[in-house]
């Protein structure tokens, strides 16, 4: 089965989100997550996917130690700002420098939070959604859009895949 890895430092935002986001559009992948200073999941991650039908409140943090390199496909990196693990395995790499949601400064208000953790989960699904169409792991004939129905080319809104897939 192809599988997929996120990894990011913490394991606790970004790698947390693709790997809820992955589970959702891509059920027949094997999809892991980890980081190489493993913290726990973030409290906003959870919350950010529970907004669009995700329950992630069982997900754990994880050393990319903990990760056998020949069960991985591909590795997705999601760190902008600071460096990210290392892999070791085979895998197809992708970096996709998210920037990070979670922040330690408390000039920030719990709404400010939610709306990074947000944005970086519609990145991150922009992201999947547009890997998914060019890998063929998303079939979208048909999928309708605002009325109208559009071709296999077309790459709809994730607001329109979040509905198509609900």
């Amino acid at each position: 089965m192809p599988s997929i890895l996120f990894l990011c430092v913490a394991n606790s935002a970004r790698s947390q989100l693709g790997e809820g986001l992955a589970r959702k559009l891509f059920p027949g992948l094997r999809i892991q997550s980890a980081g190489s200073c493993p913290s726990g999941v973030n409290p906003y991650a959870i919350e950010a996917l529970a907004e669009v039908g995700i329950d992630a409140s069982a997900h754990l943090s994880k050393s990319v130690a903990e990760i056998d390199p020949s069960s991985v496909d591909l590795v997705i990196t999601l760190c902008a700002e600071e460096v990210c693990p290392a892999f070791l395995g085979r895998a197809e790499r992708l970096h996709w420098p998210i920037p990070d949601p979670a922040s330690d400064d408390p000039a920030l208000t719990p709404g400010e939070l939610r709306a990074r953790f947000r944005s970086a989960r519609d990145e991150i699904q922009q992201r999947l959604i547009n890997l998914g169409i060019e890998r063929g792991l998303i079939s979208t004939p048909g999928l309708v859009v605002d009325g109208i129905v559009k071709s296999q080319g077309h790459v709809p809104s994730v607001s329109a895949i979040q509905d198509f897939l609900r």
